[in-house]
């Protein structure tokens, strides 16, 4: 719990922070991008080092007086190195966007062509969107999946690479249930002459348990989120070869930032050494086994799962098939505790505000301890909220829905963060 400091000091800002302590206790977050922190992570994120500037890179400051943020800086990229089998790292990106956008300024110049996947289709702003800085500067293709399958068709990723002829070739989703085969990616790339991006942020830490191909050693460029699977700080980092990495350095700074987030860096440090344990490895297999248990169920109550299920810690549901819009799924299951997003999905009809679908993950659930069996209770629970009437009387299935929270407490609240 909070220091009582605070509660003195700024008593808004700690009701504020309180009362999300006791929203995300209280309710199911199934967001597949949030994860909950470990109370070391958050003890780092919140420690002195977020009082020290340390512009430049270890060994090479500005400022005097960095020895110590040398040391977690350093941790942090050695740890990294080690869980991707990585050359090179870059952990001051402040978020997964930052990392993207230091790739794009130190491979590629303004106007050179971009294929990514269509964000329509599960890819992500930052893949050419045309309200994104990506879009903007490059000239950008799409990929998409199939309609058939709902899956990428690498042969036809191959043939508008043959005919775009890019510069780049970014593979990763935001929003694509299905494994995604880097290999393939990388042949892709090599026949047309471009680098490949892989944008790995939803899916780094099945990737670092070994639950997912690695795209390191197929990619020039790997980018990544920190907070989601991988269950650390928010921030981003990047991995590739030495001889990138001094133009990604200079890119990131002087270029993009200036003093780096030390006590996030330090929180990332945490991260990256929990994430070399057997416990981590063995927590994202759970997280695998409980997004499958929850997309059976979902699709033994009779919803639509974009492509018939998932690979990975996400599905896609399309909630348009029961009757109702993304927008109003995810409001009727916020009214029983349970938090997702509204989601396009493949061939939309919407517009992104409405959505044709949700978005729901199990990384978050699953720190919470829930397993098989919670993941058919609450599958159950989603497909009679959301295929039943409007004006239904949801009070049994939010009752279902506090029973599983007070069974299973958010770790690091109440006594265990007393402790």
């Amino acid at each position: 719990m909070m220091k009582p400091e605070l509660r003195h000091v700024d008593p808004e800002v700690f009701r504020a922070i309180q009362d999300e302590e006791r929203r995300q206790s209280s309710h199911l977050e199934l967001i597949a991008s949030e994860n909950w922190t470990s109370p070391a992570v958050r003890e780092a994120v919140g420690s002195v080092m977020t009082d020290k500037y340390a512009e430049g890179y270890p060994g090479h400051r500005y400022y005097g007086g960095c020895e110590f943020v040398d040391v977690v800086e350093e941790l942090a990229r050695t740890r990294v190195k080690t869980l991707y089998q990585a050359e090179y790292a870059n952990v001051q990106p402040h978020a997964g966007a930052s990392a993207n956008t230091a790739v794009y300024l130190a491979a590629l110049k303004p106007g050179d062509k971009i294929l990514g996947m269509a964000l329509s289709h599960g890819g992500h702003l930052t893949h050419g969107s045309p309200v994104n800085l990506s879009g903007q500067l490059y000239t950008i293709q799409s990929y998409g999946v199939e309609k058939s399958t709902e899956r990428i068709d690498l042969d036809r990723v191959r043939q508008i690479a043959l005919e775009f002829q890019p510069q780049m070739i970014v593979a990763g989703a935001s929003a694509y249930p299905r494994q995604l085969d880097f290999e393939g990616f990388s042949r892709i790339a090599r026949e047309v002459g471009a680098l490949l991006m892989v944008d790995m942020a939803h899916i780094a830490g099945l990737i670092a348990a070994g639950l997912h191909p690695s795209p390191v050693g197929y990619a020039d460029f790997v980018t990544s989120t920190t907070h989601k699977t991988l269950r650390g700080p928010r921030g981003g980092f990047i991995l590739s070869n030495a001889e990138w990495g001094k133009r990604i350095d200079k890119v990131v700074f002087p270029g993009l930032q200036g003093g780096p987030l030390m006590h996030v860096i330090a929180g990332k440090a945490v991260a990256f050494g929990e994430a070399l344990t057997s416990e981590f490895r063995a927590y994202q297999g759970r997280v695998v086994d409980n997004a499958k248990t929850l997309a059976s169920t979902l699709k033994d109550c009779g919803m639509r799962l974009v492509s018939d299920g998932t690979d990975n810690h996400l599905m896609l549901v399309d909630v348009k098939f029961s009757g109702i819009t993304g927008k109003e799924a995810q409001s009727r299951l916020a009214q029983v505790g349970i938090t997702v997003n509204k989601n396009t999905i493949p061939f939309e009809t919407e517009k992104p505000t409405v959505a044709s679908g949700i978005r729901i993950g199990t990384p978050q659930v699953t720190t919470r301890g829930l397993g098989a069996n919670e993941m058919v209770e609450l599958g159950t629970v989603i497909a009679e909220v959301l295929q039943g009437s409007r004006d239904q009387d949801l009070s049994s299935w939010q009752r279902r829905v506090q029973d599983l929270t007070r069974r299973f407490p958010l770790p690091g609240l109440g006594a265990d963060a007393d402790a």
